[in-house]
């Protein structure tokens, strides 16, 4: 790491950093759409009571979960990130994301997803993920698109439809969003990876 290059904020760092919103998104959004906790429960099928400790921000979803919630919804994962609201001049205005401006999304087991890409952009999502040890996307899941990543600190393991790869630092990837894919930080320390994924269908 260069000496003039700021350190990669500890997992906690960004979990404390960020304003718990989620919950009352997720509820709006539900109400706004007309449906009750047991309609959504059981078309993500997931359980009344875990959608209600979602919603009063008593729990943190996994990423499969908010991913069906999401999609059950009409909506990306990417509606639900949120941050602090910073002052941007108008001239980066849906170019330029400054690190202060990361909006995030916290999920179980600590993992932390910082978009890096605008809202606004329709061809193309960026997203860093903070992975602790041990954290992982235990089931499999596919959406839309194409998606490239990038190992940038730490190690994980990649499962695609039946390959399995171990990826260190450095190394970087990409496949189809429609095969079945998970992944694992089997690391003694915190993993950071950057992914691309067009369109943005996450």
């Amino acid at each position: 790491m260069k000496p003039d290059q700021p350190p990669v904020p500890s997992i906690t760092d960004l979990s404390e950093g960020s304003d718990r919103i989620l919950g009352e998104r997720l509820r709006q959004l539900r109400k706004r759409r007309k449906m009750t906790l047991a309609q959504l429960a059981e078309g993500c099928g997931l359980s009344i009571g875990y959608l209600s400790q979602i919603e009063r921000n008593l729990a943190e979803p996994s990423i499969n979960a908010l991913f069906s919630i999401a999609h059950h919804l009409g909506v990306t994962v990417q509606w639900f990130f949120s941050g602090e609201e910073e002052a941007v001049p108008v001239e980066e205005h849906g170019y330029v994301i400054r690190r202060a401006n990361r909006l995030r999304v916290n999920y179980e087991q600590g993992i932390v997803d910082e978009l890096l890409t605008p809202r606004m952009s329709m061809t193309l999502e960026m997203i860093q993920s903070h992975m602790p040890p041990g954290s992982e996307v235990a089931q499999a899941y596919s959406h839309e698109g194409d998606e490239v990543g990038l190992v940038i600190s730490g190690q994980m393991e990649l499962w695609v439809g039946e390959r399995h790869f171990m990826l260190q630092a450095g190394d970087s990837f990409s496949h189809s969003s429609r095969e079945p894919h998970r992944y694992r930080n089997p690391g003694p320390g915190d993993t950071v990876v950057v992914w691309a994924i067009s369109p943005p269908s996450y």
